[in-house]
């Protein structure tokens, strides 16, 4: 059971967090689809993607002039 349940729950984090980070670069950041490639790679060290989001979610929104 658990060769089919683990890593379906590892695809599923990969993607959310790479959907998390897309989705907080688009207003945090001016290049969203790099926060995204910085979140899938750090998703593979599941500490650090998480302090990576909170980094996002606290960053100051950026205003494009």
């Amino acid at each position: 059971m658990y060769v089919i349940f683990m890593p379906i729950v590892a695809i599923l984090y990969l993607i959310t967090v790479t959907v998390l980070s897309y989705r907080l670069g688009k207003t945090k950041t001016e290049n969203p689809k790099m926060a995204a490639i910085i979140g899938f790679v750090l998703a593979f060290l599941p500490p650090l993607a998480l302090i990576y989001l909170a980094v996002l979610l606290f960053k100051e929104e950026v205003s494009i002039v």
